[in-house]
């Protein structure tokens, strides 16, 4: 499985394109902020273990272990535009604070299963969100499309809607970070070193991992 594959199945699993995809794959910095773009050891700690809960450790390692909040971090600041920074760190907060109501304490004190509802409660509301976000963008959408029609490739502008709600720009970035990491593709995964065969009778038994490259 390429990087390009595994950003159309994340998009598929999360509803929306991933957010700075194209970027990832160039590895080009947008320079929306310098340093850290103001996160702290608290909350990447905070994100790998909303990442743990997206990707437990069963037999083989889960997101933590991968170091996904780190992970999260590189990538927010060096492939989300501004906007989608302040949505991802202020989502931080929003993520605590929704925590707290939910269960009267913050995320790291919550049993797995508390962790768990809360982010099914954030799917459902990030699904919601997105949605409304998409209708409201569409006419703009329309609106810069039709101009470009009539510009040349390099005068055309790209269309920057709304940030996606912030779980799931997680979801997304947990996703991504895990199975491009070495623990993803070598222990989740079934790792096949490049180059390697085309065996197009490959045996298959049901419950076999899938392939990393």
């Amino acid at each position: 499985m390429d990087r390009r594959e595994l950003l159309k199945m994340i998009a598929v699993l999360t509803g929306g394109v991933v957010i700075g995809g194209e970027v990832f794959l160039s590895g080009c910095k947008t320079g929306a902020k310098a340093a850290d773009a103001g996160f702290t050891e608290a909350n990447i700690a905070l994100l790998d273990e909303v990442a743990e809960t997206i990707i437990p450790a069963t037999a083989t390692p889960g997101a933590k272990a991968a170091k996904v909040g780190e992970f999260m971090k590189i990538m927010v600041t060096d492939c989300y535009t501004e906007p989608q920074q302040t949505a991802f760190v202020n989502g931080i907060s929003q993520l605590e604070e929704a925590c707290k109501k939910a269960n009267s304490k913050s995320f790291m004190e919550c049993t797995p299963q508390q962790r768990h509802d809360l982010l099914v409660a954030l799917e459902k509301e990030a699904k919601a969100y997105n949605a409304k976000r998409d209708e409201e963008d569409k006419p703009k959408r329309e609106a810069l499309e039709k101009a470009n029609k009539d510009l040349p490739w390099k005068d055309q502008k790209e269309f920057e809607g709304a940030p996606s709600h912030y779980y799931t720009m997680m979801k997304q970035l947990t996703l991504f970070g895990f199975f491009t990491s070495k623990t993803g593709m070598t222990e989740t995964l079934r790792h096949a070193p490049v180059p390697g065969k085309f065996d197009g009778a490959f045996p298959y038994a049901k419950g076999d991992k899938a392939w990393a490259e």
